[in-house]
């Protein structure tokens, strides 16, 4: 069991000349909510190069699925980079490529054959799957949800709806993206109840977005996350994925899922679109799949997936030094990584969920497995409060948790799946201290 233990100011001596340095020579556009100085890793402790232990549950922004540093994955790597560490699938052939091919369309959703073009990150995979769908329908158009994080590359930066500093300096974008609502219940666009809604947002595209200004005959793909992650870990109600899938298959759309955040065992299935039963036609996968190592992939099947050679590339990708720290994460989320992101998730859940009776900043508590958050705001109208949810997260980082933000307003839980009830227990009372701290605010 890892336990935070905090030796020096926050940050450290040794820390403050790293960022001194990173401030002189590294790009300004990196997003660091916290000076968190990273030195070592095991399990789900960072150790910062002052010695300050941290428990991370942030998983290196929910890619550290199986720990930091594995012994197993760790073992694959350097066995693999003893062999061969490069050699470049766009140009020739070796066995840990097709390996991992096997594997993907083994467990993603969908029977028949699957194929995978692999390259290095979500954005790249999200760009895959834009440019495929595109080639395969030979349409121009593509939906895509307010709320959505895809990436930061130029077509996934046009998918992306989540935050205007993303897009502020870069128009114009790809076009022929238009985004929709996305079931965010707490918020509902249309000022609806769940209950009684007949999911309006759906309504809308096909009565209004169909109708008015978008020719469904010209859309290649719809492109959405199963949980918004970025965006604020938004879940959408039972029901919706059937039925927008439906409406997909009536105008021969595409359903792409941006699984990047959502995949490899994080909610406790391997993929979250399976929740709720709905097949995919494409699927992006990134962060968890590898551990750490960089991957990204685009999974289709063998129809869709009919690009010409030469359409799509990329040098890095599937490398097969990432591909073999990939098996091994498959091996094991499917030994029981899976099923400890549920039972952990259960617990984390009941107590967020008993704090949010406690506290009134708390407005929303939501998630699956261990893709969890919690929604700060200010008063009884529910006014997003973004300074609480800064000033929680920077507390618990002094107190040796580290969290991320998600959405405007919300903190995130996404540690690694090999997390423990202890380490979940330590660090909820440091975050229920936080909030009870900020909890004057309301």
């Amino acid at each position: 069991m890892a336990r935070p233990n905090i030796c020096t100011n926050i940050p450290g001596p040794k820390a403050l000349e790293w960022l001194k340095r990173d401030s002189d020579f590294v790009s300004p556009s990196y997003g660091r909510p916290y000076p968190l100085v990273a030195e070592s890793g095991k399990g789900i402790a960072i150790t910062d190069v002052d010695g300050n232990v941290f428990l991370d549950f942030s998983a290196g922004i929910a890619v550290c699925s199986t720990g930091h540093c594995h012994p197993d994955v760790v073992t694959a790597i350097k066995e693999q980079a003893s062999r061969l560490i490069h050699m470049s699938g766009t140009d020739f052939y070796y066995p840990e490529q097709v390996i991992m091919a096997e594997e993907i369309s083994r467990i993603t959703p969908g029977k028949g054959m699957k194929k995978s073009f692999f390259g290095n990150s979500g954005a790249e995979a999200v760009e895959a799957g834009f440019k495929v769908a595109r080639y395969h329908t030979k349409r121009p158009r593509m939906l895509a949800y307010i709320g959505a994080f895809h990436g930061r590359t130029m077509g996934a930066l046009s998918l992306t709806g989540s935050n205007s500093k993303y897009r502020r300096g870069f128009a114009p974008m790809v076009p022929g993206v238009t985004h929709v609502p996305y079931p965010y219940c707490y918020r509902c666009p249309f000022n609806l109840e769940q209950e009684s809604c007949n999911f309006a947002c759906i309504t809308y595209i096909r009565e209004d977005v169909f109708e008015r200004y978008v020719p469904p005959t010209e859309v290649a793909a719809l492109v959405c996350e199963p949980i918004q992650g970025e965006g604020g870990y938004i879940i959408p109600p039972d029901g919706y994925f059937r039925e927008i899938k439906k409406l997909c298959e009536e105008h021969g759309i595409l359903f792409m899922c941006d699984e990047v955040q959502s995949g490899m065992g994080r909610t406790g299935k391997m993929f979250a679109i399976e929740h709720w039963g709905v097949e995919p036609d494409i699927i992006c996968i990134a962060k968890g799949v590898a551990s750490g190592m960089p991957l990204g992939i685009c999974c289709a099947s063998s129809d869709i997936m009919d690009w010409h050679q030469g359409a799509h590339a990329s040098t890095f990708g599937a490398n097969p030094v990432s591909c073999r720290a990939a098996f091994m994460t498959i091996k094991l989320l499917e030994e029981g990584l899976m099923d400890n992101a549920t039972r952990m998730g259960d617990l984390i859940m009941s107590r967020l969920q008993e704090m949010q009776e406690k506290y009134d900043i708390m407005g929303d508590v939501r998630g699956k497995g261990l893709m969890i958050a919690a929604e700060f705001i200010k008063n009884n109208k529910k006014e997003r409060a973004p300074k609480i949810s800064a000033s929680i997260i920077d507390m618990c980082f002094k107190n040796g948790i580290a969290l991320l933000p998600c959405g405007n307003n919300s903190i995130r839980f996404c540690p690694p799946l090999v997390v423990t009830e202890e380490e979940c227990e330590i660090a909820l009372e440091v975050f229920e201290k936080s909030v009870k701290a900020n909890n004057v605010s309301f």
